[in-house]
């Protein structure tokens, strides 16, 4: 597998700017498995204040969130993306999060970049991170 350097990519004020403003987040790929990186990131963020709406393929709640099988059936509005799942799934992803018209960030975690599905997000105005932890980030910036 070819990793890619991220070329878009939100400046750390960008990021401190998401963390307040950003109130819904829709973790996509959030395991049931508490032993997973999605869900210790999902559980400090929910800890943090953050409303948390899992999609993830099975499972009716976790983190005692109902659990959806897309993004598109997520009802209520979503203010960020935070994104679990394989570089090549981006592109798709970056489609429906500019078909719904309103998420404000698109975030892939740690290891996971993909620039063209970044770029098509940043086009449609959502501010795009790139290979970092949003819950690395978040305690940086606020300990």
């Amino acid at each position: 597998m070819e990793c890619e350097f991220p070329t878009v990519n939100a400046d750390n004020e960008t990021i401190k700017a998401i963390f307040t403003e950003v109130k819904t987040i829709a973790v996509l790929g959030l395991s049931p498995d508490e032993t997973k990186d999605s869900h210790r990131v999902a559980a400090y963020l929910q800890q943090a204040g953050y409303t948390i709406i899992p999609v993830y393929p099975k499972g009716e709640t976790i983190l005692g969130e109902k659990v959806y099988r897309s993004l598109e059936e997520i009802p209520q509005g979503v203010d960020m993306v935070n994104i679990f799942r394989k570089p090549d799934a981006l592109d798709a992803i970056a489609q429906v999060c500019i078909a719904r018209g309103d998420v404000k960030v698109f975030w892939a975690q740690k290891g996971i970049v993909n620039n063209a599905a970044a770029q098509k997000a940043s086009d449609a105005g959502m501010s795009v991170v790139q290979n970092h932890c949003s819950m690395v980030e978040h305690r940086r910036i606020y300990g």
